[in-house]
């Protein structure tokens, strides 16, 4: 019992050193605080058959696609909050305007493009602070699923005709 109390008198004055590869809390912090660039971006997103062209100009964070705004053009919640996630993620929601002309595909699909067209336009605006934060979302990364392709003899991709052994 007397060791231990010798042992931990020893270590009073030191402060351990930790090794970590997570980021602090207060680094987090100081990174969602800081300003938006004054620059503008742009890229293209694309999901399934969708196609996002996206303009990001600085601004007071207005939503125009296709000439209408976000909640109209996407009237789904999930949807809305699924554009939203490279804004939120960074830390500046507000920050820009985004105007996006989309074609092709579904509701789902031009969700996705709008979203892919939006990192990649904040990874053009600023590389060295954004990149890596997105990147690690996995919000650079084109999903490439499509629909697979009917084969001949079937009726669909996979959907064959009932066997029959007699």
């Amino acid at each position: 019992m007397a060791q231990n109390a010798e042992e931990t008198t020893e270590f009073e004055g030191e402060t351990p050193s930790t090794y970590t590869t997570e980021t602090s809390a207060s680094a987090v912090v100081a990174e969602t605080e800081r300003a938006p660039l004054t620059v503008p971006g742009a890229a293209v997103g694309r999901r399934k058959q969708a196609i996002a062209r996206v303009r990001l100009v600085p601004g007071t964070g207005k939503w125009t696609v296709n000439g209408r705004t976000l909640e109209n053009f996407f009237p789904n919640k999930l949807h809305q909050q699924d554009v939203n996630e490279p804004f939120k993620i960074l830390g500046l929601e507000g920050a820009y305007d985004v105007i996006a002309r989309i074609n092709g595909g579904g509701i789902s699909g031009q969700a996705g493009a709008l979203r892919l067209g939006i990192a990649r336009s904040l990874n053009e605006i600023d590389r060295d602070a954004n990149r890596a934060t997105l990147k690690k979302a996995g919000y650079l990364t084109r999903d490439a699923r499509v629909i697979e392709r009917k084969k001949a003899g079937l009726k669909k991709a996979r959907k064959a005709s009932q066997f029959s052994k007699r």
